[in-house]
């Protein structure tokens, strides 16, 4: 990798060193898109306690008022936090500290399980979001497992693959670790979209058989110190393709919202044992944009690491993402056309590993 060079930034005499390597000019954001040294830290992102959930007996007063909630969550924010989610914190500890174990294994050792262009599940470090590097690692891992996509991108092609976990050797620990957590975060991701269903006025299982064969996949996230934390992000902004992501993140935090009322970029606090949420494009489409895919991004640190597991749950390859007919009518005609989530998702996957020339697939492209 070369040193930094650009317009904007004058390299140190001695080169940047770090867990990532010497720097790559691929990292640096656009001075629009760059972190601002001071971030705004605000209680905005709404806090909802899921205990209602967990009663012995149901409690239609208390699941109304959770229903209530969480429809005014998705509709201002896009993102909300759940507290009391049942998801036993044994879970979660234990896939954290094998994550932490094999990210801290020398590169050679993760590359093992590199992930590549005809599997996309595995190591990977060097992903694009925006066409521009993030300072991460990654490991990603299906919940179904095969998991079946279309062979390729092209919409004449209708082959399909089976797609397979890649595990490594080291630590030993992690397949288990992660298999004990995804069953118990795939449980509450259901529930969540059933609350979401409720909150549009849907039925409960309403949207639950676009789930039968799902091709929803965990993402292992290690952000190692950034000396350019100024010039880098983690992830570069983005909105999530599928349905909906539950993200649990360590105390060091990072991650960035894009606050609808004015645009300011606000830092999600960490809150202990707690997961946060986020709609994602599809549950935009299928409310007919009631309910928005809100842009985030993560800020990286020049001293700490840090750690984050999102669930990324989308629906079968062969679902045709359209609005939601209940949510569709005269006065409120359909705002986007049908796409192939399948083909959608094999397209986007693709930009992950190299830099394009044009924009990656968006939402916006189905527009009506």
């Amino acid at each position: 990798m070369s040193s930094i060079k650009t317009d904007n930034f004058t390299p140190p005499k001695k080169k940047n060193q770090s867990a990532m390597g010497e720097v790559d000019p691929a990292f640096i954001q656009a001075i629009e898109h760059r972190p601002k040294s001071e971030t705004i830290e605000v209680e905005g992102i709404p806090l909802i306690d899921l205990s209602p959930l967990n009663l012995p007996e149901f409690n239609s007063d208390a699941v109304s008022h959770l229903v209530t909630e969480i429809g005014e969550a998705c509709k201002n924010w896009g993102f909300f936090q759940v507290i009391n989610h049942g998801v036993p914190l044994k879970a979660s500890e234990k896939i954290q500290l094998a994550a932490k174990k094999f990210f801290h294994l020398p590169k050679e050792e993760k590359k093992k399980v590199s992930r590549d262009e005809i599997n996309p599940y595995g190591y990977y470090d060097t992903e694009h979001t925006k066409n521009v590097r993030d300072w991460k690692e990654v490991f990603d891992f299906t919940l179904q497992n095969p998991m079946i996509l279309p062979a390729s991108h092209d919409p004449d092609d209708k082959d399909l693959r089976k797609l397979f976990n890649h595990w490594p050797e080291n630590p030993p620990e992690l397949r288990e670790a992660c298999e004990e957590y995804a069953a118990e975060v795939k449980k509450l991701s259901f529930k969540l979209l059933e609350l979401i269903a409720l909150s549009l006025g849907l039925t409960k299982d309403r949207l639950n058989d676009f789930f039968e064969d799902h091709t929803s996949f965990i993402r292992l996230n290690y952000y190692p110190p950034c000396p350019i934390s100024d010039l880098a992000l983690g992830v570069g902004r983005h909105k999530d393709a599928g349905a909906l992501t539950v993200l649990a993140q360590d105390d060091v935090g990072g991650l960035q919202v894009k606050r609808k009322t004015d645009g300011e970029w606000i830092l999600v606090k960490p809150t202990p044992n707690a997961f946060i949420i986020n709609v994602g494009d599809i549950i935009q489409v299928w409310s007919n944009d009631k309910y928005e895919s809100v842009e985030h991004r993560v800020k990286v640190n020049s001293e700490k690491e840090r750690f984050s597991i999102p669930l990324f749950v989308n629906p079968a390859h062969y679902t045709l993402v359209e609005p939601l007919e209940e949510l569709v009518g005269e006065q409120n005609p359909a705002k986007y056309k049908a796409y192939n989530w399948g083909k959608f998702f094999v397209t986007r996957k693709l930009s992950n590993y190299k830099k394009l020339d044009v924009e990656n697939v968006q939402i916006y492209h189905f527009k009506n």
